[in-house]
């Protein structure tokens, strides 16, 4: 019958045991202006979610 030669260590076996990995989130192009955004999030640059103007967006700001 097979027997270890030694006992493994919970941290080794649990190094193993990893499957955890980063996921990107998923990035699309606005229809409207083109900038990228999340997927199913209003547009920050046009303000827009489904064609539809949701947010008062100002205009561009030079910063001082």
């Amino acid at each position: 019958m097979a027997v270890p030669k030694s006992k493994v260590f919970r941290a080794r076996g649990r190094k193993r045991r990893t499957h955890y990995k980063l996921n990107l989130p998923s990035i699309v192009a606005c229809p409207k202006c083109g900038e990228m955004r999340l997927a199913h999030h209003v547009c920050k640059a046009c303000g827009t979610y489904k064609g539809v103007q949701v947010l008062a967006v100002e205009e561009d700001k030079q910063r001082a």
